[in-house]
Parts: C-alpha cells; structure tokens; sequence
C-alpha cells in the first residue's frame, strides 16, 4: 500500500471511530444486569435506561420487557428514564407457581419502585397490566406516581354479568377459548394472531411477537389470564386521582373499545382518551410512532 493509500486509510478508520463514539454517546446507556426482589424472594429482571423524569412500562399479557423495543429508544431520546421489567413467571423473571393474582403482581411493581426509588414517575402498562397500575394505585397509594398511561387497557371488567351487562365477554365463550388454549397454546395463538395486528404488520414483527408469547409457560399464561378476566376493576378504576392518558385503536378486536378504553376514561375525572384510527391490540408496535408521540407529550404535559 503506498503511503497515499496509508493516510486515506488512516482518514476513513478515523472517521469511523468518531462516528462509532458519537453514535455511543446519543444512544442511551443500559444499567449492568440487575433484579428487583419481590415480598416473597423472586428475583424480577429489570432494565433501567436513560436519565430524566422515570417512566415505568408494565408489559402485556403473557409477553415481556422486550415488547417495548419500539418506545424505549424514542422515550430515552425524549429525555426520560426507562424503566421496563419482566412479571414474574415471564421472560429472564423468576417464578414459583404462585402469585399470579392482581393484588401479588400490583404488590411486584410495588417492589420496583421501591427499591429502585422512583418519584414522580409516570406508569405505562398494556392491555392487562392497565389493571396491574390501578390495583397498585388502589393498594399503594400514588406517593412515587405522577400520572398514568393506559394503552388498549383491559379494565374496568371485561366480563358479562347480570350486574355488569355492559362487559364484552360471555363467561361460556371465554371457557371455551380456555379449553382451545389449554389442548393447543401454539395452535389457539395461531388461529388467533391476525386481528392483534394490522394487514400490512411484516411477518417477522408478528413472528417474533408470537415467538415471545410462547415462550410464557402455559401454568403461568392460565394463571394471568384467570387474573385479569375475572377482576372487577371498577372500584380501582374509579378510585384515580391522577392524569390519566388512555390510547386505543378503534379496531382493537382483543379488548373492544366500548367497554374497555372509552368506559375506563369515563371512570375517571379529567382523563383524556385517544383513538387511533384502525389500530388494532397490537398499536404499540403497529401504531408505534402515534403511540410513542402521545406518551411523551402526555409525560411532558
């Protein structure tokens, strides 16, 4: 190599070095691998990013901490620290076979802000874990909370009773569904994954999705879904004193918009509800731009 080449050589490698360790310096730093002890001696992985007023994500049923990859990057570079862990029994969590009920799992988050000493956070949960936020808030006060942001939530009570006819579910139908999942967990998840996302969601975004469901052991997937189905949530619901953000899509086939989204923001004094157009369950991957914008300029408000 003569020594033109030498020094153009020199130049690029330079040159990529200094984009290496700007590209390092904008991205947001992740904690060493560390755990929250739950009240009875599990061990709940965590994962802490970014600096800033802490945000707190409270995964869907039967997924994990990895469902947000699409919000914590844009949450870090918004100014905000990230806090995401798995529940217990789900992901790199410990389980034992036991307490899968709302008021051990509200307990669990309990736990993570504890130890981990938030204050003023703002709580973000899916889908199920909207009922882990409010049963924490119910049980543990809002001391360490700010405001809350529920996404495509399950709350206030998803079954139908004869005090309750506005809830969505028949309790025949949903024990059917139970069987299919108890015979086949891969097959009803398969039969049913389409409406969880939009027509045009790339195959490998639903495949990693569903992969990561499965990964959840069927005892501990039964359990929670016994937990959130059959809770009543309305006097949690009705008992926020906080801003609250409830964002859902108008075709969420999984948790129907009537009673879910709409009703919990009218259980609620002054909370603002947002309705994506065609987003299904799934919005925080499909809609994930819409999503990410409306947390952060919920968080900012």
């Amino acid at each position: 190599m003569n020594r033109r080449n030498l020094i153009e050589a020199a130049m690029l490698t330079a040159g990529a070095a200094a984009t290496l360790a700007a590209t390092a310096e904008a991205a947001p730093r992740r904690a060493r691998p560390a755990t929250i002890r739950t009240n009875d001696g599990l061990a709940l992985a965590y994962e802490d990013w970014g600096s800033g007023p802490p945000v707190v994500l409270v995964h869907s049923w039967a997924l994990q901490k990895a469902m947000w990859r699409q919000q914590i990057p844009a949450l870090t570079q918004a100014g905000f620290r990230v806090v995401a862990y798995d529940r217990r029994g789900h992901g790199r969590s410990d389980g034992n076979g036991q307490g899968y009920d709302m008021d051990t799992l509200a307990d669990d988050l309990a736990c993570v802000m504890d130890q981990l000493d938030l204050k003023g956070a703002m709580l973000v949960g899916h889908s199920m874990a909207a009922g882990e936020i409010v049963r924490y808030l119910s049980r543990r006060g809002a001391a360490r909370v700010a405001r809350i942001a529920l996404l495509a939530p399950t709350t206030p009570y998803l079954m139908k009773t004869a005090d309750h006819p506005q809830g969505g579910v028949d309790p025949e139908a949903l024990a059917r569904t139970r069987a299919a999942m108890t015979r086949d967990f891969a097959g009803a998840i398969a039969d049913n994954v389409g409406p969880f996302f939009t027509p045009d969601t790339h195959p490998a975004t639903m495949r990693w999705c569903v992969d990561m469901l499965l990964a959840t052991p069927l005892s501990v997937a039964m359990a929670t879904n016994r937990a959130y189905f059959e809770v009543d949530f309305r006097p949690d619901v009705k008992a926020v004193k906080l801003p609250t953000l409830v964002v859902q899509g108008d075709a969420d086939a999984s948790a129907p918009l009537p009673f879910t989204g709409q009703r919990t923001a009218e259980m609620i004094a002054g909370a603002q509800l947002l309705v994506l157009k065609g987003a299904p369950h799934g919005l925080f991957l499909t809609h994930a731009e819409a999503v990410n914008r409306a947390i952060i300029d919920f968080a900012r408000s």
